[in-house]
């Protein structure tokens, strides 16, 4: 029971910069030991706020790496900043790099909390006084292993040598040629004397050493550590490690370099795309319009030189390499939140949508080219004098304006059932729809050839930073398109209302990507049902929308793999 106890970690205090430490025993103050049940628990209070485990559960959660051993303070070990928990080295797909144990100038998230599901490792710049801690701590495990436990170890015959040594391990700063960082090390050793101890009387010279000597305690510093990796934004984790206990609940910081951070002054990864909300998109994000198409990206982990990149130290003011990065594709078929007018409120779950005023549109995230597909719209409010334009569009339909309005869409009106392509109405049904009824959109776009079309190619696309965000920015080649539109034969749109074919509303539309797409007249609100299961099929042979999303990220992966092959020796860093 006593080594339990010893193994359970609470900590809510700010960490210091270079290395971090976690404070095992629990503190009188805010934590008090109770029984219950014959198990002795902590009940650690916060505020008005009280929480409580048993020894058990904090021994279960505080278990480390995929593999579920142990620590091995003897090899290199990656913390991850969402869970907090330890990984060995050969347990990472992930490259590394050089590296030692004992690191602190790196940010990790394993595959668990990164939302891309694959992990994450990028090498930071490193201080002087970081370097010097990793050494010593590397020289006081050797130490331990060959049985002397020593804690001070002399600066020119031990410390430096192991620095010169391991040089491109610590830092990516290039070899200094000239002796002068020797004396700038010694400076930072005597300045940050709550992290080292230097002892200058000895016969050996100067010999340092490490006030706290937990070697399991240090490792990088993640502003969200402590938080959990639902909250983890590894964007503004610190690439800075800690090593020291903190004081109280009000100390602050003590950064190296004479740095001290607050509200606002945060040390940021400018590139390390922080993980999107639960609706799997950011909340702040650029709308497409003016002529311009914005793509979320994100690392693309099997792109060449991404690691050289990750290492990389100044890319300030320098255009970041599309290739690097991939489009980031939806796991589910919803309504886009970016590619819809900005007045349109969608729902949380992004399967509805309620107007605002004049006629405007939303389309789906993604869309479709070739085969035969449906979906279904029910009108859930419809209030007097509001109206809707409900079917297809391609990626270039006008936004802000109703379904129809151009060559690049085809719509059927709640009024009279009149169907528009290019603002002209034609009659269709000789009713219209209303509030809880349910339509359906089929929509068969023949094969013009055995070759299938992939995805569009992004990589060669410029980079913009949003909100933290990295897009890719395209410009609308609207006269281009519309130069080289031309129909498809024997393709068509069929609409239902409440299970009822009204028969083929168009015939040989243009040819290109279709997306569901809904516009809205006032304040009425319509949900979509992309599939599998619908109210009402179609006797047809088709594929539910909802099979796009699988499709997708197959066709993207082949667009991505086909433009590194044709582009293989040309992608380097060093041209930029």
């Amino acid at each position: 029971q006593e080594e339990s106890d010893k193994n359970i970690t609470i900590s809510n205090e700010v960490r210091p910069e270079d290395f971090q430490v976690m404070q095992n025993n629990p503190t009188k103050e805010n934590n008090a030991e109770i029984e219950r049940n014959g198990k002795k628990e902590f009940s650690h209070t916060n505020g008005n706020e009280e929480s409580q485990c048993s020894i058990d559960e904090r021994s279960q959660e505080s278990q480390n790496c995929y593999c579920g051993r142990e620590r091995n303070l003897g090899i290199v070990e990656l913390q991850c900043g969402g869970c907090s928990k330890w990984f060995h080295e050969n347990c990472v797909s992930v490259p590394i790099g050089k590296c030692v144990p004992f690191m602190s100038n790196y940010s990790f998230l394993c595959k668990l909390c990164n939302s891309s599901g694959i992990e994450s490792f990028s090498k930071k710049q490193t201080t002087f006084s970081q370097m010097c801690g990793t050494a010593l701590a590397n020289l006081m495990q050797q130490s331990k292993a060959d049985g002397k436990e020593r804690s001070m170890f002399s600066k020119d015959r031990e410390v430096i040598p192991y620095i010169v040594s391991n040089w491109e391990s610590l830092t990516p700063m290039a070899r200094r040629i000239k002796q002068t960082w020797h004396n700038t090390l010694h400076k930072a050793v005597l300045k940050d004397s709550e992290i080292f101890l230097c002892d200058e009387r000895g016969h050996d010279g100067s010999m340092y050493g490490l006030v706290h000597q937990d070697l399991g305690k240090i490792g990088p510093s993640y502003d969200a550590v402590s938080r959990g990796p639902q909250k983890l934004n590894i964007d503004s984790s610190s690439s800075q490690g800690t090593f020291g206990v903190p004081k109280g609940r009000s100390s602050k910081r003590k950064f190296f370099d004479g740095q001290m951070t607050g509200a606002g002054k945060k040390v940021k990864s400018d590139l390390v795309m922080p993980k999107l909300p639960p609706n799997g998109y950011p909340l702040e994000h650029p709308f497409n319009k003016d002529g311009y198409r914005y793509i979320l990206a994100e690392p693309d982990p099997h792109a060449p030189f991404r690691q050289e990149f990750d290492e990389g130290q100044d890319w300030a003011g320098k255009p970041i390499p599309g290739w690097l990065y991939r489009k980031l594709t939806p796991s589910n078929v919803l309504i886009a939140l970016h590619d819809r007018a900005p007045q349109l409120k969608v729902s949380e779950d992004r399967l509805s949508v309620t107007g605002e005023k004049g006629y405007c549109m939303a389309r789906a995230t993604h869309g479709v080219n070739r085969g035969t597909w449906y979906f279904e719209c029910t009108i859930e409010d419809m209030p007097e004098g509001s109206a809707t334009r409900l079917g297809w569009s391609q990626a270039l339909a006008n936004l802000q304006g109703p379904l129809g309005y151009d060559k690049f869409s085809y719509s059927w009106r709640s009024r009279k059932g009149t169907k528009f392509h290019e603002s002209k109405g034609y009659h269709y049904a000789d009713v219209g729809y209303g509030q809880g009824d349910t339509l359906g959109f089929l929509i068969h776009l023949p094969k013009t050839s055995e070759t299938i079309p992939l995805p569009q190619i992004y990589k060669d696309k410029p980079l913009v930073k949003f909100k933290s965000y990295l897009y890719y920015e395209e410009k609308d080649e609207m006269q281009l398109e519309l130069k080289n539109m031309k129909p498809l034969p024997k393709s068509k749109i069929v609409f239902y209302k409440n299970g009822k074919s009204f028969g083929t509303a168009f015939e040989n539309i243009n040819a290109g990507t279709y997306y569901p797409a809904i516009s809205l007249y006032k304040s009425c609100t319509v949900s979509l049902n992309f599939g599998p299961s619908f109210k009402h099929s179609p006797e047809e042979n088709f594929k539910p929308i909802c099979n796009l999303a699988h499709d997708a990220t197959i066709e993207q992966a082949m667009t991505d793999l086909l433009f590194f092959t044709e582009n293989k020796g040309k992608l380097r860093l060093d041209n930029l």
